[in-house]
């Protein structure tokens, strides 16, 4: 069995690259020739889980799973709160081939998804960057939408404002537009046409009023279904889309939290972008509109990274 470390998955698995894989990834979903499956997540004392992800890439095809732990107290100790690994199978016989980073995969795939999301349904001027949040996920998400947008503008709030300060300082040097940071959420937004959150925050950090008609927001934090980002005002007002409609019905706090206030009925939920990359369902139909890609990360999303990490280690030998 072959292994990468979260240094050789960095190195190998460029984002433009990702953002093609993640496209043909969701597309093939949505066509039904790979299969997801949901999460199953064991709790742990003191808020503390363990993922267990797996999915099929198809029946004669690669197969595998992401385990994952969440230890949300990790960051005072300088480590990532999501750690974990993937593991890629064989159709044939089922023997473990690959096992590679999941904090890297992850951080590279989410952005990779994001990107492909806001290229569908933000409008094609779209220039201001608001990220909320300037962790592992900040980093990915400005590289990832930079390949797919000509920025201009991007703010950056974190609940730590030293945290969004490094941030600022260190990718400064990676794109080619001013980063600004600001001292609320409120301020970071103002006027942004892309808004990405990606906080651990159990509660609302956006609120409507605070968005421009027009936006586009991803919504990467929120991975449970007691925990959002978004108010449900502003959840009512967008055309929301999932990477899985599964998912988002079992497991989204910002979709089932403004369903069960009665803020919006269950029709609310347009359908996936994998169904949009496909063409069997709408996006922005007017320049108004507030458009929401809800995002709990799908194994399939990592299986295919593994598949393509194990290929390419494989032809370069």
């Amino acid at each position: 069995m072959e292994q990468m470390n979260k240094q050789q998955v960095l190195q190998c698995l460029p984002m433009k690259e990702c953002i093609r894989l993640m496209r043909t990834t969701l597309q093939d979903y949505a066509q039904g020739k790979s299969r997801q499956y949901l999460r199953t997540v064991t709790p742990l004392p003191e808020n503390k889980l363990l993922g267990f992800m797996p999915a099929s890439l198809g029946d004669h095809d690669y197969f595998g799973a992401k385990v994952i732990t969440v230890f949300p107290g990790n960051h005072q100790a300088g480590l990532p709160s999501h750690q974990g690994s993937v593991l890629l199978f064989d159709a044939e016989h089922g023997s473990l081939h690959f096992m590679a980073d999941g904090d890297a995969i992850t951080q590279i795939r989410t952005g990779a998804v994001s990107a492909v999301a806001t290229d569908l349904l933000a409008r094609p001027d779209a220039q201001r960057l608001a990220l909320l949040g300037a962790g592992a996920q900040g980093r990915s998400h400005l590289e990832a939408i930079s390949l797919i947008r000509q920025l201009r503008d991007v703010t950056v709030w974190e609940a730590c404002l030293e945290n969004a300060c490094r941030f600022a300082d260190e990718m400064s040097k990676t794109v080619s537009c001013p980063i600004r940071v600001c001292s609320t959420a409120e301020e970071a937004v103002k006027n942004a046409d892309i808004i990405c959150t990606l906080t651990p925050s159990p509660t609302p950090i956006l609120e409507s009023g605070w968005v421009k008609p027009g936006a586009h927001i991803n919504a990467v934090g929120a991975c449970s279904a007691s925990a959002r980002e978004l108010d449900s005002a502003l959840v009512a007002r967008c055309l929301l889309y999932g990477d899985s409609i599964e998912s988002v019905e079992k497991e989204s706090g910002d979709y089932l939290i403004p369903l069960s206030e009665g803020a919006i009925r269950k029709g609310h939920l347009l359908g996936t972008i994998g169904q949009l990359l496909c063409g069997e369902i709408a996006g922005r139909a007017s320049a108004a509109d507030i458009t929401l890609f809800d995002a709990l990360g799908l194994a399939i999303e990592d299986v295919a990274c593994a598949k393509y990490l194990y290929l390419a280690g494989k032809e370069e030998k």
